[in-house]
Formats: structure tokens, sequence, C-alpha cells
């Protein structure tokens, strides 16, 4: 008699379904909502100031770890209880993946830095389609959008150039560079349509909060945690 258990359904297993599914994984879910919103956020705001010096100085080194997130990532996924982790770190290896590429070699270029950054969307898109990774896949969808609607701001802003000053310079010839583009947007209309986008990540991160499911929790605090990323980038600028 044949096994119910195929070698394609173990390791179909070991690819998560969409929580909420039942009232066992609706409680579960209802445990892992506060540790995912936190955990993207970390995600978001932490590991960025990691990879940056990094990436300037060692881009093979910084990429090659995009291996380890994702190898990481299916280790954890092979125990329950560590499910929602290797979850976030398969997600979180597309915006590491991506950050390697663009700051290492392509960062003078910031027409290109959203289409790097959506390197993975692709295989994220499938998985969500086929409600795999789900935690994991809206964790990098909120970290997109978070990184669209800052880049939107500064073509919005007419900031391109100073981004292209400071990625051509040496990084202690950076402040000036910061110093003027922070007088660039001290003006009421560059004020209001900061306010704009603030509106808009703030309205996106709290509807999906009153989202029952993980994944929208992930997706909150990677979308919401660009607002934070955002303001140290400016304190920055200003201490510059």
């Amino acid at each position: 008699m044949l096994s119910d258990t195929s070698p394609q359904t173990q390791i179909s297993d070991r690819l998560p379904l969409a929580d909420g599914l039942s009232q066992n994984q609706s409680d579960d879910s209802q445990t892992k909502r506060l540790p995912a919103f936190l955990a993207a956020a970390f995600l978001v705001s932490v590991p960025v100031f990691i990879q940056a010096p990094l990436v300037r100085v060692q881009p093979w080194v910084s990429l090659a770890m995009t291996l380890l997130w994702i190898v990481s990532g299916f280790q954890l996924l092979r125990y329950r209880s560590l499910e929602l982790w290797g979850d976030l770190a398969i997600g979180f290896s597309w915006t590491w993946l991506a950050g390697s590429i663009y700051w290492g070699w392509l960062r003078e270029n910031p027409y290109i830095h959203l289409p790097i950054e959506a390197i993975g969307l692709p295989i994220v898109l499938i998985l969500i389609s086929q409600k795999r990774l789900m935690v994991g896949s809206y964790f990098y969808l909120g970290s997109l959008l978070g990184t669209a609607i800052t880049d939107l701001y500064f073509y919005w802003v007419n900031l391109l150039p100073y981004w292209k000053q400071a990625m051509q310079v040496e990084p202690a010839a950076v402040g000036p560079v910061l110093h003027n583009a922070l007088l660039e947007i001290q003006n009421p209309i560059a004020a209001i349509r900061a306010m704009v986008l603030l509106t808009i990540l703030m309205l996106m991160g709290s509807f999906a909060m009153k989202e029952q499911h993980t994944h929208s929790w992930a997706f909150a605090g990677a979308v919401l945690s660009t607002i934070l990323v955002d303001a140290l980038f400016l304190a920055a600028a200003t201490l510059a």
C-alpha cells in the first residue's frame, strides 16, 4: 500500500499556507501578529544601517549574505514554532538582495533604484497567489511600497540631483550635500507633499492592522517603519 505522504507533499508542507484558515490557526495567528509587526519594523529600520556601510566596502560580502538569509529561513521553516521567523527571513532576503545590488554597484543612478528593489516581486506575487510564505511576502510588499513612496517624494521635490552627488563623493564629504538637500525641502510645498505621503503610509498601515492575519501585520510593520527610517535619515541630514 502506498504511503499517503509523498515527497512532493513533504516539500509542500514546509511552505506555510495563509494563516487564519481555522479556529486553531486563528488563535495561533493572534499570538503571532504583534511579533510579526515588531519583527517587520526591525527588519526595515535596523539592518539598513548595517548594510549601508558594509555594501560600500564589501558589496560581494553583502550579496553573499543573501544566501545566508534564504538558507536560514528554510531551516527555520522545518520547525513549527519557528515558522514565522523562517517566513520573515525569506521575505527579508529579497530586500537584502536588492539593497546589495543597488547600493553596491548602481547607487549613482536613482532612476533604477525602484526597479532593482522590485527584483523579488514576480516570485513574491506567485507565492501569494499560491498562499505560500505569506508573512515574508507581505513584509516584502510593505517594504517595497514604503521605498516607492520615499522615492516618489525625492522625485516630487527634486532631490534626485542631491542623491547623485551624495553617491559620487566620499563619505566624509557627504555632509554639505545633505545640508543643501535639506535646504531644498525647507518650504511649504515640500512640507505639504511630505504630509500627504506620510498620511498615505499611516492609512495603509492602520488599515492593514485592522485585519486578523499575521501577514497583514507584517505588511503594516514594514510600511509604518518606513516613516521611522525616513525620520532617521532626515535627522542625519540635519546634523550633517
